[in-house]
């Protein structure tokens, strides 16, 4: 079964017969299916319907925010135990708002993401569809995050480049179809979005650190400190954060000791951002080049950034495809998409799928046997 993921309108199946007259021709139109995706994977309870024929039907989404800001960071047993109690009511929730009694397949996020917090995305799913007796699809949290602008009204066309940035991943990704990715490059170190959040720590900001960051630089001059741009006069197109970061830690205990911190912490938030942007956006312009890429999507949590937006947005001359800030952060939408576009992969309910760790490049188009790497 093909399906257009955007406009929600499936495609024929069968092509009209060739020569010099016309024949008629049968085309199979597959009824709408409706996939219902969960998102587990770290501190988000993501749960959401989509409908091959009339696209995203209903959406919703828990944020833990709260709940680890006490500790400053994730803890995963919490997160875990959360997901367990928010899953359930969020699952009714969104197929009363949807008006199904019971979708086609249950798509989830296998992996990366926390372990014990997979679980209970996996447990639930196979769950449900031994009781719905439906199929289950495992999805590929990376994947949802490079397929979440083909929830807008005018999604991307393939192939496009990524720029996959998010707490945990920085890549960039040829995408060329549905399970055909080429990492073109990925960060040594630190995450952009983890440097976002220690940098935020270290000025005193509250979890979580990297919107709170991003807020206190709108009142910064961006220009009160130059900070590094690591590795962008190397060869390839890899990322590192690590350096950028010490030159953080150590402006900030300069200016702790000269007790003039309270006054310049905008600045350096600025500072600090305008610096992490323009790695990105150098390097995404570098791998457009070298790609011939006309189009670029920008995905996950940082994504949402809006100097990056505007940024990119002002230095590529080509096409760039931003999901809406909702569908940046984990969210249920993207996973129930991928599953749309992998029911191919669907199986039977019997076998847990979660994977802390799951490369990217390892997946294969949909309907080619694949699994998280630890099965």
């Amino acid at each position: 079964m093909d399906i257009l993921p955007a406009a929600g309108r499936p495609l024929p199946v069968g092509r009209p017969l060739s020569g010099p007259s016309p024949a008629p021709t049968l085309v199979y139109h597959p009824p709408p299916m409706q996939v219902l995706g969960l998102e587990t994977s770290c501190d988000e309870t993501g749960v959401a319907v989509y409908d091959s024929e009339r696209g995203l039907l209903a959406h919703a989404l828990h944020s833990q925010v709260d709940l680890h800001a006490v500790y400053g960071g994730v803890v995963p047993e919490l997160a875990s135990r959360d997901h367990i109690r928010r899953l359930l009511p969020l699952i009714q929730k969104v197929m009363n708002e949807a008006e199904i009694e019971r979708p086609a397949a249950v798509a989830h996020t296998a992996g990366p993401g926390l372990i014990g917090a997979l679980m209970v995305g996996s447990g639930v799913a196979n769950g449900l569809c031994m009781s719905w007796q439906c199929p289950v699809i495992a999805v590929h949290h990376m994947e949802g995050h490079l397929l979440a602008p083909m929830l807008e009204d005018d999604p991307p066309g393939f192939p496009f480049l990524a720029l996959l940035v998010s707490g945990g991943h920085t890549m960039l990704v040829s995408v060329r179809g549905v399970g055909r990715y080429e990492v073109l490059g990925r960060t040594l170190d630190d995450a952009v979005g983890e440097a976002f959040d220690k940098t935020a720590k270290l000025l005193g900001l509250l979890y979580p650190g990297g919107p709170s960051l991003a807020r206190l630089a709108e009142d910064g001059d961006p220009e009160a400190f130059e900070f590094p741009r690591p590795m962008l006069h190397r060869p390839g197109l890899d990322f590192s954060f690590s350096g950028l970061k010490t030159a953080v830690m150590l402006q900030v205990r300069k200016l702790e000791a000269s007790g003039v911190l309270d006054q310049a912490r905008a600045d350096v938030a600025a500072s600090f951002q305008r610096a992490a942007v323009d790695t990105l956006v150098r390097r995404t312009l570098q791998a457009a080049e070298q790609t011939q890429a006309s189009r670029v999507v920008v995905a996950g949590g940082v994504g949402a950034n809006r100097r990056l937006r505007e940024e990119l947005a002002a230095r590529f001359s080509g096409v760039i495809h931003f999901p809406r800030p909702e569908f940046c952060t984990d969210n249920g939408a993207m996973i129930a998409l991928a599953g749309a576009l992998r029911l191919a992969d669907a199986a039977a309910p019997s076998v847990m799928r979660a994977s802390a760790r799951w490369p990217l490049a390892s997946l294969m188009p949909p309907g080619v046997a694949q699994r998280p790497d630890n099965e």
